[in-house]
């Protein structure tokens, strides 16, 4: 197999398995929610409720596509494709599993390795703001730019305190490329005293605190509860989203999804080990590459869909924020909480080196 070949078919993989998990991530949120508030949740469409995300989907196609008659059609149309295309192009950088042999050649996990992926994924994020302005501003209802004005404000705001969180770790490991923060988290010393087991010396256990600001940053960042006051119910019936249905309206949720899929994703490589697991070295020498890069994948997805159900968990606990309490939160709090941890880092790296 070629590498081209094998790129190809990582990328159609890659697509299908966020499309799947985003639409699973929405049966997995009702069920989440009727436990915690004591129903039953899906449980007639398939065995357990499980196509009920198929319906779902179903439906948006043949729900009818209405369009506002003073809407800007084309960047009506532009909002939620690029909101979906962002969501999804963002998975391509980041190492989803060690390594696979076929024919004596190694192939990595990941569709593109760039030096600076971490970048990447910040500046496809940044971008992803204006799916959304875009969409409120060409609806032409003030409901809708409302919405999309609070959703860049937040975005912008919590993006701040997410790149401050995001240096410590680039200051320890010295490399943007999420391969090589994987790689640094494989072996090691526990804060350099400490010996540990290999695929165990984890981002997490140096930066608990930049783990907590990009932690709720990513709630803020992906419009998560309590930070979902770009589409809040009860203040902006739905905010940016109001006058769209159909499909549009599909691909603003799906991309939603998939984006706290990404999220997810994007924290286990750089604070949770990415796709090291305990005894990840071993497996490799005695079980072989293949085994060992199947078992990474399983780990890498099981510490994400962790993460999603942490995210579901914290939904249906938090009540929202009021605006101002989310912009304090933001400039006030995570900011310089991220200022003072950076702070901390430069100078314990410079006492003692990496």
């Amino acid at each position: 197999m070629d590498l081209i070949t094998f790129k190809l078919i990582l990328v159609f993989a890659l697509f299908l398995l966020s499309l799947t998990i985003a639409a699973y991530s929405t049966w997995a949120e009702r069920k989440v929610a009727a436990i915690m508030q004591d129903r039953i949740g899906p449980n007639r469409s398939g065995p357990f409720g499980l196509l009920q995300p198929l319906a779902d989907g179903g439906k948006f196609f043949f729900k009818e596509d209405f369009t506002p008659a003073n809407a800007e059609k084309f960047l009506f149309v532009l909002g939620p494709a690029l909101v979906m295309f962002i969501s999804l192009i963002t998975g391509a950088v980041i190492p989803w599993g060690k390594t696979l042999n076929f024919g004596g050649i190694s192939y990595d996990l990941q569709v593109a390795n760039i030096d600076v992926g971490v970048l990447f994924i910040i500046g496809m994020a940044s971008i992803g703001v204006y799916g959304i302005m875009i969409g409120g501003w060409a609806s032409n209802n003030k409901y809708s730019l409302l919405g999309a004005i609070r959703a860049s404000s937040q975005m912008i705001s919590y993006e701040l305190a997410m790149g401050l969180a995001l240096l410590s770790i680039i200051m320890m490991t010295g490399s943007l490329d999420l391969k090589v923060i994987t790689e640094n988290q494989t072996e090691g010393k526990l804060w350099g005293i400490i010996p540990i087991g290999s695929g165990m010396n984890w981002n997490i256990f140096y930066q608990p605190l930049a783990f907590l600001i990009f932690f709720v940053a990513a709630l803020a960042e992906t419009n998560r509860h309590p930070f979902d006051l770009p589409e809040c119910e009860s203040e902006l019936v739905t905010g940016y989203s109001t006058e769209y249905s159909s499909m549009k309206l599909g691909l603003y949720m799906f991309g939603e999804y998939v984006n706290m899929f990404i999220s997810n994703a994007f924290m286990v490589v750089l604070f949770f080990g990415g796709y090291n697991y305990p005894g990840i070295e071993w497996v490799t020498q005695n079980w072989g590459e293949n085994t060992a890069g199947i078992l990474s994948i399983v780990a890498f997805l099981t510490k994400t869909v962790i993460g999603i159900l942490i995210f579901m968990w914290i939904r249906w606990t938090l009540p929202r924020f009021r605006y101002d309490q989310l912009m304090h939160l933001g400039w006030k709090t995570l900011i310089p909480m991220a200022l003072v941890n950076l702070m901390i880092t430069g100078a314990v790296i410079l006492a003692f080196g990496n």
